[in-house]
Order: C-alpha cells, then structure tokens, then sequence
C-alpha cells in the first residue's frame, strides 16, 4: 500500500472525522474540512492525491467545490469521489459533468474507498 494525502469535506464532524480516523488506520494522511471554502483552502495547503467531498455542503456545494478543485489543481492528478445521500441518476450526472471521478452514495464502505484509493 502507498500512503495517500486524502482530503475530505463533510459537514457532518462525526461522519468526517470517523471516514478520517478509518483512513488513517489504513496508512493515509487525512485532512479535513468542513464548507467548501475550508476544503479549496485545505487542498491547497495538503495538495491531496484523493479528494472526497459531499455534495450537500452550506454555502459552495460539492459540485462547485469540485470545478473550482479542478481549475485550482491546474491538471494535476486528483482522484475527486462524491460521497453523497443524492442517489438519482440525473445527480450522478451531474457530479460526473462537476469534475468528480465516481459517484457514491452513502453510507459507503470503507472497503469500497480503500479499494479505489490504493487498487
């Protein structure tokens, strides 16, 4: 397994925290944020090779969040996951079209992160 610098960005401290604690158990290093402004400002300071955010964030949702840690990483290789109650085809779409890599809806298992993050 190679260590990964992973951000997440969840408004729910319980559920970010627990995913963060999990990940750090498996050899990570977690950084975590709360709006998508704490998240834009997180990434540039861990440069994250894994990005996993909600959707339904206060203030800049998760689909912006996604386009702007797109044009801020300028190209560089982020693997961008939403982790979201939003389930309909259509919010896949749109995720998809936001810049995100896959669509999970929650809860996820942690085995189905690990298995994309370190394949």
């Amino acid at each position: 397994m190679v260590s990964k610098r992973i951000l997440i960005v969840e408004d729910n401290p319980d559920t970010a925290h627990s995913l963060a604690k999990l990940l750090e158990m498996s050899g990570h290093t977690v950084s975590v944020a709360h709006t998508g402004q704490e998240g834009l400002a997180a990434a540039s300071a861990c440069k994250p090779d894994v990005a996993i955010f909600d959707i339904g964030l206060p203030g800049m949702d998760g689909h912006e969040l996604a386009r702007r840690l797109r044009r801020q990483l300028n190209g560089a290789d982020c693997l961008l996951i939403a982790a979201t109650a939003y389930s309909r085809p259509e919010d896949i779409a749109r995720s998809l079209d936001a810049g995100f890599d896959v669509h999970f809806v929650k809860p996820v298992p942690l085995v189905r992160f690990l298995e994309l993050i370190d394949p």
